[in-house]
Formats: C-alpha cells, sequence, structure tokens
C-alpha cells in the first residue's frame, strides 16, 4: 500500500492498521500470523461499499476478528503438534504501551500464555471485550453468535483467566524491581540471591519449538527452577549477559550468549517476588526483539 494513495479505504485501514495488529497478535500471539490476517483484512475491506459502512473502526475490527479466527483454528492445530509449550512471540514495544496500564497487562506473555487455554470463539471474545472494549452487539456480529449467547461466552471465559492471573495488579516499578534482583543475581551466579526473588511455586515455562533446547513442560517450584536454569547454563558453555527491555509492554530481559540473541525472559511478579517466568528461545520467535511493533488498543 502506498502511503500517498489517498482513497477512503486506504486511509480508514491505515488510520486504524495498529489496532487491528494488536487485535489479531492479541487473539493469535504470532506477529507473522497477525501480519497474514492484516493482509486477508485489506482483501475484504477493499471491496466493501463505505457508503454502507456506518463505523468504520467497527467493520474492520469485525472482519481482522473473523479472519484471526479461522487463523486461530488452524494454529490450534499446529500447537498441538509443536513440541513443549507454545508460548508467544515476544514483540519490542515502545513506552506508551507500557504506560497504558490495562493493555500492558493483557498483553503480558503471562496473561497470553493463559489465554492459550481458552477456545479460539472463547479467546475471540475476551480479547475483543476485556482489552478493546468492544460492544457485545458488535462482537456478537464478529462471531456469528446472538449477543445473549455473546455475553455468556465472555463471563465464562473472564472466570476462567480471573482463576489463572495475579489477583492483584502489580506495578511496571515492583516488576522492574524483582527483575534487577533476579538480573543481578542471574549474572553474579548468586544463587541464595536467585531463590530469595523467586517465590516458592514460581513456574518456569520455556519454548523452544523443538529447535533449540528448553524444557517439555513447565517447572514448578523455586528449588526445580534454579536447578533447571544453573544445569542449562552449564550445557549451554560460553559467557551469558543479560538487558533490561520492554516486551510487550512489560520489563524483561534479552539473554544473550558469547554476544547472540539466546533467548528473551518475560515475568509475572506478585508481591515482590517472580511466580511466573517465560523463557522464548525458539529463534523463529525473535524476530522482532530489536526493533518496536506499534501496538494500541485505541
Amino acid at each position: 500500500m502506498n502511503d500517498h494513495v489517498t482513497d477512503p479505504a486506504t486511509e480508514a485501514f491505515v488510520a486504524h492498521r495498529d489496532l487491528l495488529f494488536t487485535v489479531a497478535y492479541e487473539m493469535l500471539g504470532s506477529a507473522a500470523d497477525a501480519e497474514d490476517v492484516l493482509q486477508e483484512a485489506w482483501l475484504r475491506w477493499v471491496k466493501v461499499d463505505l457508503a454502507q459502512v456506518r463505523d468504520q473502526r467497527a467493520y474492520l475490527v469485525r472482519i481482522t476478528t473473523r479472519q484471526a479466527l479461522n487463523r486461530l483454528r488452524t494454529l490450534k492445530r499446529r500447537k498441538e503438534a509443536y513440541v513443549g509449550p507454545w508460548l508467544p512471540e515476544p514483540l519490542l514495544t515502545a513506552p506508551d504501551v507500557a504506560e497504558d496500564v490495562e493493555l500492558s497487562e493483557n498483553l503480558s506473555l503471562a496473561l497470553m500464555f493463559i489465554l492459550e487455554t481458552l477456545s479460539p470463539t472463547e479467546r475471540a471474545v475476551f480479547v475483543l471485550r476485556e482489552v478493546f472494549d468492544i460492544g457485545y452487539d458488535d462482537i456478537a456480529e464478529a462471531i456469528d453468535k446472538s449477543p445473549a449467547a455473546t455475553r455468556q461466552i465472555a463471563y465464562r471465559a473472564r472466570q476462567h483467566v480471573d482463576a489463572r492471573r495475579p489477583r492483584t495488579p502489580v506495578s511496571p516499578e515492583e516488576t522492574r524491581a524483582a527483575l534487577n534482583s533476579f538480573q543481578s543475581a542471574l549474572v553474579t551466579g548468586d544463587l541464595q540471591g536467585l531463590l530469595d526473588v523467586l517465590a516458592p511455586d514460581v513456574v518456569f515455562v520455556s519454548d523452544g519449538g523443538g529447535l533449540k533446547l528448553a524444557a517439555l513442560r513447565p517447572v514448578v517450584g523455586a528449588d526445580k527452577v534454579l536447578r533447571y536454569m544453573i544445569g542449562s547454563l552449564d550445557k549451554a558453555g560460553g559467557t551469558l549477559t543479560s538487558e533490561p527491555t520492554t516486551v510487550n509492554g512489560n520489563p524483561g530481559l534479552i539473554l544473550r550468549l558469547d554476544g547472540e540473541i539466546d533467548g528473551v525472559l518475560a515475568f509475572r511478579v506478585e508481591n515482590a517476588h517472580v511466580t511466573g517466568l517465560y523463557y522464548v528461545r525458539n529463534p523463529e520467535k525473535l524476530t522482532r526483539v530489536e526493533s518496536e511493533t506499534p501496538l494500541t488498543s485505541r
């Protein structure tokens, strides 16, 4: 699409593109698949009679949702054959995403990992309602259900997610403080320091996709997580360095082995302790951690 083209369809699509990408990414957890969905949505949008469109934003979100739902069902089959846990693709994000507390919480790898346990329709409804505040009538139209059925799906999805996410929101400052303690202890090899910052029931989830060494199931408990991490570092050899970054609107670390990116580590923090560690090592998911991806809920 040429930025200088001024036809109304192109102008509307470009104006809402970041929102549409965010909707698709939040539903799919994959930037490449989100880009494909946007391409499919664009091909449908240019055939629409704009004179018949009451609300262009709502209409664009609707066709993006439909394409994302189709893609999500295909992805679900792909994920079932995936080696080990499937984590979302981490995205380097601008400070304005982190400043939007609600958006950054919903985009966190921790929450998106929970969304993987929803059915495709439940995930679509949850994302549209809770993240983007879309009205039930518009969501119902996007998923081909009645508004009453859509409300029921939203209620079930919210209950499911609320039972699995932290009870109280954590400020970016609290997360950053825990991350700094973790980073310092990791780099200096301070095992007691690591144990002190990890919650007793901490969960470590790693995604290598069969391309890099990773635990085939989540590791639970501070002692086990510590043993796994130390064992992995010993096997890897080389010099490990870490640098703070902002991943999906939240504090995270890029870990490098002998200068090459080894993976991205995201955190879930509660009561000043790390309760969740999400380590993406699959090289196919590390293409968007060195340049910012614009995300928005508006």
